[in-house]
């Protein structure tokens, strides 16, 4: 008679490790060339706008990285047709509207004076950053949405470094970046949004009191900014812009969730931007960053599943 072998737990381990080491390999040759169109959108707007797009550049060419973004568009995802604007919050000088588009969703703020909108910075810069609703509640403010960019020289990924210039009051803050050019979004002291290439050196002379960097910018002085979807992908998006009458018109698209929103490329902003009449209007943050917090809550859907993220920097909107 035979006998039964019995299965060492030494052995069960190595078999383990050895099909997780596996799948991780085979992971990127899956999504990224395998069949399947929805995750390979998906897949491939999360990870261009990580800190390492150059993932998917090894796997892709730029012609197939711009064919599958363009793909976001074709009839096989889901279409709601053109942008529809709903208002769904109305208070003294601030308009809240849901906005659906052609396979996104997400929130849009008015808010008609344009000073009553700030930069908060965490209270520990280089350290660790905070979550909207604490900007939101520290400031005081009524409505925050998330702001710049941020690096991380530990690896620690706790928000503590903002990326560029950071400027509130009229002060830069922190900077990463010495006399170099930028990208910056920011507001003057008449509350004009100003959106392109600065130097630390430009913020006096232009006035600038509070603003952060990051890019690209979507609309400026009327025309459409520079960018590219096939850089960009499909992902959650969050925004700033301004009417000719000052109004400042604050974004937040919701993505990576198929079943309700995939996300927007940067065109689907720009067409959003000219949709409220936007001059001037820039991309801001986005991914897992992506929040609105209004009235004591975060009112989008967030797609990091662990809640709102660390961050340096947000733009909050103080009351009248």
């Amino acid at each position: 008679m035979r006998k039964n072998r019995k299965i060492r737990p030494k052995m069960m381990l190595v078999f383990i490790i050895f099909n997780l080491v596996f799948s991780v390999i085979l992971f990127p040759f899956t999504v990224l060339w395998g069949p399947f169109e929805a995750t390979k959108t998906l897949a491939v707007g999360s990870i261009l706008t990580s800190r390492h797009p150059q993932v998917v550049k090894a796997f892709l060419s730029d012609e197939e990285i711009s064919e599958i973004v363009n793909k976001y568009d074709s009839a096989s995802l889901p279409s709601n047709g053109p942008i529809r604007r709903i208002v769904s919050d109305a208070s003294a000088g601030i308009t809240i509207e849901d906005i659906n588009g052609k396979a996104f969703k997400g929130k849009v703020m008015l808010i008609k004076d344009p000073k009553r909108v700030k930069v908060a910075v965490t209270k520990e810069l280089e350290v660790t950053g905070e979550r909207v609703s604490d900007f939101v509640k520290d400031t005081g403010a009524i409505a925050g949405i998330n702001g710049g960019g941020f690096y991380d020289p530990n690896g620690a990924g706790n928000g503590g470094f903002p990326d560029g210039l950071t400027i509130h009051n009229g002060e830069i803050v922190h900077n990463s970046i010495g006399n170099k050019s930028t990208d910056i979004v920011a507001l003057d002291k008449e509350g004009k949004l100003i959106v392109g290439q600065i130097m630390a050196d430009d913020v006096k002379k232009k006035n600038l009191q509070e603003g952060v960097s990051f890019w690209p910018a979507l609309i400026k002085d009327g025309k459409r900014g520079e960018f590219q979807d096939s850089t960009w992908g499909v992902a959650p998006r969050t925004a700033i812009g301004q009417k000719a009458d000052g109004t400042i018109i604050l974004v937040v698209i919701d993505g990576r969730q198929p079943t309700w929103s995939w996300g927007a490329k940067m065109s689907d902003l720009y067409n959003l931007f000219k949709d409220y009449d936007a001059v001037n209007a820039a991309n801001l943050d986005g991914g897992s960053s992506t929040e609105l917090f209004y009235n004591g809550k975060v009112i989008n859907k967030l797609w990091n599943w662990a809640g709102e993220r660390y961050l340096p920097t947000a733009f909050v909107v103080m009351p009248e």
